[in-house]
């Protein structure tokens, strides 16, 4: 399983944009044979930060997600439109 948390902050006045943008992928994501899980959440103190959980059956899963042409053409835009350089990615393992 890979599981993982992205993390980004929306410029000001592009986190409508970014809703809709995020939004938009999960449709497409929820479609892949390898997600288990894409969730998009905004924080509720700052609606400019978004964090999305996903998880993927195995390894080849989650490259295949990363290599969807809708994948590269919203980290194309998303990346114009946020405070970091590109969405901060943080991997983890289930504890069980």
């Amino acid at each position: 399983m890979k599981i993982l948390i992205a993390r980004f902050t929306a410029k000001e006045g592009f986190e409508d944009e970014v809703a809709e943008m995020i939004a938009g992928l999960a449709r497409n994501v929820h479609t892949e044979p390898g997600n288990v899980t894409f969730e998009p959440h905004r924080e509720v103190d700052n609606p400019r930060k978004f964090v999305v959980f996903e998880k993927y059956a195995d390894d080849a899963a989650f490259e295949a997600h990363i290599n969807m042409p809708y994948g590269k053409v919203f980290n194309d835009r998303l990346n114009q439109i946020i405070e970091e350089p590109e969405s901060q990615l943080t991997f983890l393992d289930a504890v069980e």
